[in-house]
This record gives structure tokens, sequence and C-alpha cells, in this order.
């Protein structure tokens, strides 16, 4: 069996330096290595990828998930230190795009490669079997593409490309290496060139900039309707080829045009003379401060940047002229995503227009890639939502404004539907994927009939299961049978916040699952985050009306949730992804563990909104506080660092980093591949069902009464001082100390889980009828972001 522990990354540009930070965050020791600096020490030899790596490390967004992680990376050169690469399981190549330079690598490499290495490229359009020619057999059957998308920690894309001479036995390694090892979406692809991703994403981009020329759109309006609006990134399209590089995407552009004379669609694509002129200007995008767009020193009525934006016809930079588009308005008010897409698609404004034909082009143009560059059409929708981060792929697109709307659509621009998509309708196929069994389906071009989409063996989808598969349902919940006796609740509130109904759901969850034959509960979806925490509207209107009676029993209903999810009779386990804040960080702290997906963003972040974590948050970090004493500890500081995690309502950016904040403990485990969390959650209810005993209410957690109070009153002082902290943040942080000390205490004393949450739930309601509280909730609800006062 071949086993990973070294890795060699050659190259240490943004590309490199992004891949080998991530093979460190994936727990594997790291060579990079550059061209060698005039010097006589090995600091100096090796200043490229030194600096390369230190830049790395400080950028943002973050390519660590700790910055710990860094001493996993040597760094050193090619002319000194490539006897380092003998030790390397798998070496990675991200030199320059130039294949003169690649071969003369490999050429060195395969002086000290030890037979059987790994040898891949992470080339991002030169054709694999070109780069190794003229090396050795074993070379060649250990060697291929794998094309990661930047930045690599974030974007889930690996494609992996076969040469003529790759052992299988390779592919079918990596191919399951970059899923389970670093998280990734691997794809497999051929080698043609852009591969798959980019071959169908900078075709579409380029269709995009013709159709809004065409139609008479504003970049700005283009963006908006390309972006959020259809499942896409904010960016949309031209914010994205300036922070692609405008170089990047004319020359990929470019090179699908000349390097596919087959290919009509591309060939009678035309590159618009107003990104011509960008490039020619080099004008390039973010890199070099202005390309579709351009950021001013200027200020508006709000104090926010004035960002100009190119006029397609003039090329001059203009201010937003606010283009009034009725389907952009409309879609505004349908918050169901297939709804929204489906409306824009049929609407008949120009912006209905572009939504149409610029879908109409991009499910043409992959439906005419098949066979070329991927056998089935799931590789490609695969390939799209991780490279691109598209919600939907191409014909998951098809399917959602349906087979025959698609068609007309092709039809209108004068195109013909491939022969194959003709075939599967008129063989009564009238979706590309259905679900069987619980499963995804897709329409397999061959074999002309539904098959499983490969890799869903180890996932759990809460949205192919059946009516049947649903055991209990509330306003915002929904309780599924996932199987082998295991429940799984999701969340369905707007951004899966948490009110009355979820908590109702969670009590109601657990005695379910007490009562019946289940093994345990999951709590978890498949929103884009776990949750952002309570609702806080609720708590504004009861707070608004001096409600004191009505908020002391919402704020009780709370704690007593995540207090019963703890002390269940069955196994509690939480699966987690994007925001976990403030009570879905309470929520997670009271379970038995935690499936953590890497990409979680873990915070209790209530301090924003003025008040504290009332719902066992607070109580939950004195008792892990009090965990960490050891006999004659100095525990003052273990207190304060604490403290101040709450106080400053820090955010752990990285599940790895929710540790060093002691949101997450050694009951919790990391997961790297995000669609496998819920069933990882499942795994691990299973193992803890097998003589489950329930946890025993605490009465012997130690609070440090008047002295912790004192040195975490100077420590809020301190933050004051430094301009860190508002008056208001002060007094909301003694009312965090007050409950993490125990109170106006003696001395210091054990105290009980239940006296904490009563003096927790005491400082959050005292912190209600505060005014500046008020209105930092009134500023989050209409801004969406904190307000310091």
């Amino acid at each position: 069996m071949r086993r990973i522990k070294n890795i060699g990354v050659l190259g240490s540009g943004v590309m490199g330096s992004g891949i080998a930070c991530h093979f460190a965050n994936a727990g594997f020791h790291v060579v990079m290595l550059d061209m060698a600096s005039d010097g006589n020490t090995p600091q100096a030899r090796s200043i490229i990828a030194s600096t390369a790596l230190d830049k790395a490390v400080k950028s943002s967004p973050a390519p660590l998930y700790s910055k710990d992680f860094k001493s996993r990376i040597k760094i050193g050169n090619f002319d000194d230190d490539l006897n380092l690469l003998k030790n390397c399981d798998w070496i990675l190549e991200v030199v320059k795009e130039d294949i003169a330079i690649k071969r003369i690598i490999f050429e060195k490499v395969e002086t000290v490669r030890k037979p059987g290495t790994l040898i891949t490229s992470n080339t991002s359009g030169i054709p694999i079997k070109m780069m190794a020619e003229g090396r050795s057999e074993d070379f060649n059957r250990h060697f291929c593409g794998t094309h990661f998308f930047n930045p690599p920690r974030y974007l889930a894309l690996l494609e992996i490309i076969p040469g003529p001479s790759t052992s299988s036995e390779v592919i079918e390694f990596l191919m399951g290496f970059g899923k389970n090892y670093l998280g990734k979406q691997t794809v497999l692809a051929k080698d043609t060139p852009a591969f798959i991703a980019n071959r169908i994403g900078v075709y579409s981009m380029g269709k995009t900039f013709e159709l809004a020329q065409e139609l008479g759109l504003t970049i700005q309006s283009v963006d908006k309707l390309t972006g959020a609006a259809i499942a896409r990134p904010n960016t949309g399209t031209f914010r994205l080829g300036d922070l692609v590089g405008l170089d990047t995407a004319f020359f990929v552009l470019n090179g699908i045009k000349q390097n596919n004379p087959h290919d009509l669609l591309a060939q009678e694509a035309s590159i618009p003379a107003f990104f011509t002129h960008l490039v020619e200007n080099k004008w390039l995008g973010n890199k070099s401060g202005q390309g579709f767009y351009k950021k001013t020193e200027l200020r508006d009525e709000k104090g926010r940047p004035v960002i100009l934006g190119i006029n397609l016809e003039t090329h001059e930079y203009e201010n937003d002229s606010n283009q009034v588009l009725e389907s952009l308005n409309a879609s505004k008010q349908v918050e169901d995503t297939p709804k929204r897409i489906k409306m824009l698609f049929n609407h008949a404004d120009i912006g209905g227009q572009l939504t149409k034909k610029s879908f109409a082009y991009t499910m043409l143009y992959a439906a005419e890639r098949i066979p070329e560059i991927a056998d089935q059409l799931y590789s490609i929708d695969e390939g799209m939502k991780a490279g691109f981060a598209w919600e939907y792929g191409p014909f998951q697109y098809w399917d959602i404004v349906g087979l025959e709307a698609g068609i007309k659509a092709i039809e209108e621009l004068g195109k013909q539907v491939p022969a194959w998509v003709i075939e599967m309708k008129n063989n009564g196929f009238e979706t590309f994927y259905t679900t069987i069994d619980s499963k995804p389906a897709y329409y397999n071009i061959n074999t002309q009939k539904y098959e499983y989409v490969p890799g869903f063996e180890s996932i759990v989808r809460l949205d192919y299961l059946t009516k049947e598969k649903i055991v209990y349902q509330n306003d915002e919940t929904k309780l599924y049978d996932i199987g082998d006796d295991v429940l799984c609740l999701e969340f369905t509130s707007k951004m899966n916040a948490i009110g009355a109904g979820i908590l109702n759901g969670l009590q109601d969850a657990v005695r379910i699952a007490e009562e019946g034959k289940w093994r345990g509960l999951v709590i978890g979806n498949h929103s884009k985050n776990f949750t952002v925490g309570a609702n806080i509207m609720l708590i504004a209107m009861l707070a608004y009306e001096q409600e004191f009676d009505e908020l002391n029993r919402a704020v009780d209903l709370f704690q007593q949730t995540t207090m019963r999810c703890r002390y269940s009779k069955v196994p509690v386990v939480a699966a987690t992804q994007g925001y976990v804040f403030g009570g879905g960080c309470e929520l997670i702290m009271h379970c038995d563990a935690t499936a953590v997906g890497a990409e979680s963003y873990i915070g209790l972040v209530e301090v924003g909104v003025g008040l504290i974590p009332g719902g066992g948050g607070t109580k939950e970090f004195a008792v892990r506080t009090s965990d960490s004493f050891t006999e004659g500890d100095v525990q003052i500081p273990a207190l304060i660092e604490n403290f101040k995690t709450i106080a400053t309502a820090t955010v752990a950016t990285s599940a790895y980093e929710a540790y060093n904040y002691k949101y997450l403990n050694e009951k919790d485990f990391v997961v790297m591949y995000q669609p496998e969390v819920i069933y990882k959650a499942k795994e691990k209810v299973m193992e803890l069902s097998e003589g489950y005993v329930p946890p025993v209410q605490r009465e012997d957690i130690t609070v440090l009464g008047r002295t912790g109070l004192g040195a975490l009153y100077a420590a809020a002082h301190s933050l004051k001082l430094g301009a860190y902290a508002s008056e208001h943040d002060i007094k909301i942080a003694k009312k965090i100390a007050w409950v993490m000390c125990g109170g106006d205490l003696s001395s210091s004393q054990m105290v009980s889980e239940k006296y904490l949450l009563d003096i927790e739930r005491e400082a959050f309601l005292s912190l209600c009828g505060e005014q500046k509280t008020l209105e930092r909730i009134q500023h989050m609800l209409e801004k969406g972001k904190p307000l310091r006062n």
C-alpha cells in the first residue's frame, strides 16, 4: 500500500507556496524549493523560497489553518537542496508555465528521485504527454497532472490528469488521497487544453463579456446577475476577472481558441475590444490596482471608497449608474434558489436575456465537450462547482430550468443541440439527474440509463432522502432517519438562526431518540453555514418591549436545550461547516462530540451585539478553565486567556484554530472532506452508542471568586487603555468575568453548572436592558456588522 509522509514542492510562487501550506494543513512534512540566490549562507541562498513562504503566511485569506503549521515546511533551493527530495514520497512541480523550464526541472529531479516516487505537475494548460518526454519508464509510470485551483486551501477542486503512460494505480491513489487527506473534490480529467473547469468556466466568462456589451448592460449589473442571484460567488463575472487577473483570463481564452481548432463554439467566440484595451494598458485587475473596476481615493456619503467600473463602449471609468432591471429587482423577492434561477431565466428584460443566453451557451458548450474533456456529465458539474465555487454545474442548471426550456434556449441561439441530449429526451429521460434509493444518480451517456454518481458511499445527503425518512418536523427543523438507527436534525430557518422552533426541535429530537429504537442523534445540515447563532430579531423585540419575563424564559430554554444535548441518554454529535457562531458554538460545545469541517469558522461573538454568551457558553468556558487547572498550577493566566477569547469575540478561522481558543477539545475531530461531515458524525454516534453512559451533571467546577475578578477587571481595563475596547465593551467584559469567576465569592471554591447558568442568565438579561446593547442589536440587524459604541 502506498503511503505519503514527505512531500516536495518545486516552486514557491503564489500557487507553490499555497499548495505547500495546504499540504502542511493536512499534516505532512513539506520541502519547498525554488531558484538559488547569491550568498554564502543557506538562508541567503534560499531567500526566494523563504520570502515567498513568509509572504504567503501573512496573506489574507490565510493559506494555513494555523500559523503553527508553518513549522512543517522546510525551504531550500534547487542548487543546494535537491537531495532533500530523496526522502519525498510525492514531488509536485509548480514552476513557470514554460515547458522548457519544466523539462529542465524534471531532468534534475530524476537524478535524486527514488523509484516509485510520485511526480506530478500543477500545470493549468501544458499537455501532460509533452512534459515527461525523455524521462525514464519509472518516471512516466508515476507521472501525471495534479491541477490545484487558487487559493489551494479554499477552492475544493483537484483535477487529476493522466499521461499516456501513467499507472492506473497512481491515478486511483491520487483520486482517493486528494479527497481523504486534502479535502478536495477530485475529478478525473483528460489531457485536453485547459482540462475541465477552466475550459468550461473561462469560455462561460468570455461569452458573458460578449453578451454584456451586446445587451447594453453595465458591468455592475452583470456581476449582480451572475453572482449570488444564480448561486455563484458574489464576485459575479467581471470582478472574478479582476480577481483571477485579466492577463491570465486573456491567455486562457486565447489558448482555448488556438489549441482547439475543432471546437467551433470557441472559434466563433470573440474577445471584446474593451478586454483587449485593458490588457494592452496592463490594467490587469486586483494585482495592478485596476481592471474592470478601479478603486479611488474618494469616499461616498457613507464613508465607503468610491469604486468605478469601466464603460464597455467608451472604455472610460464611471460611477455605477444603478441600471434599473426589473428581473434583478424581482429576483430579490424569491428566496428559493432554484425558483429564483428559473424566474431570471424566463424574464423578458435584458437581465433575463443575459441569464438565458449565458446559460444556453454554457449548457451547450458543456454538452459538446463530452466525451472530449470528460466521459460523463457529472465530472463537468463537479469540476465547475469545486473549481469556480458554483452551487450548480451546467447540467444541474439545465435541470433547474427544464430540459425542454434549455433545448429551446439553445435553438433560439441558432445552434444545434448535441445528438446525445436529443436521444436522451427521445428515450423518455426528462432530467440529467435523479435520485435512486436516497442517492444521486446521473444519466450515463454510454449506457443510456441512470447510474449512481460515484463517491457517495461515505456521504449522507439529507436532500436526497424521501419523505418517509422524516421522523418529525416543525417550522424550523426536520428530523431524518439516516440509517443504522441514527437520527439527524436539520435546521431550516433563515440562515439557520436559532429561535424557538430550533430549540423545541432539538428538545423533541433528543426525546424521540431516547424513547425509541435510536442509537443517537446527529445535528447537521447542508447549508453554507451551520448556524449564524441566535435569532437576535426575537431578542430585540422582547428587549425593546421590556418583556423581561419572556426573555428570561427564552434564555432559560436555550440553556436547558444545550444542557439537554449534554446529558441526553443517547449520544449527540454535531456536524459543522461555515459559520458556527454564538448559539451554534454553544451548542457544539455541549455535544458528546463534533465532526468539524476543516473550513468551520467558530466563535462566541455575542459581544458584537452587546451581550454575553447566554446559552451556556460563558458557563462552559468556566468549566473548561476549571478542567485545565492542575495541582499547584498558577491559575490566573489560563483564566485571563479564556476570558479574552469571549470578551474580544474571537473567531477561529479554521477548525484547527478553534482548538487553540478552547471552542473545541479532545472529544471533537476534524473532517477534511466537507461532504462527509454528517456521515462521520453518524459513525461517531454509532461508536459512542456501544455501552453509552450519560455524563453526570457537574458540581465540581473551580471558580476563583474575587481573586479572579480582580485579575479579569484589570485585563478588561488594559483592553480599554490599548483602545481595543469601548466603555460598553468593558461593561460586557465585566459581566463575562462575573460568570467565569462565579460572582462575588470571597475565595476560590467549587460550584455547580446550575449555579453558573443562573448567574449567566442574570447577566445576559441585565445587558438586554442597556441602551447601547439595543443600539448594537439594531445596527447588526440593519447593517449586518457589529457597532462599536
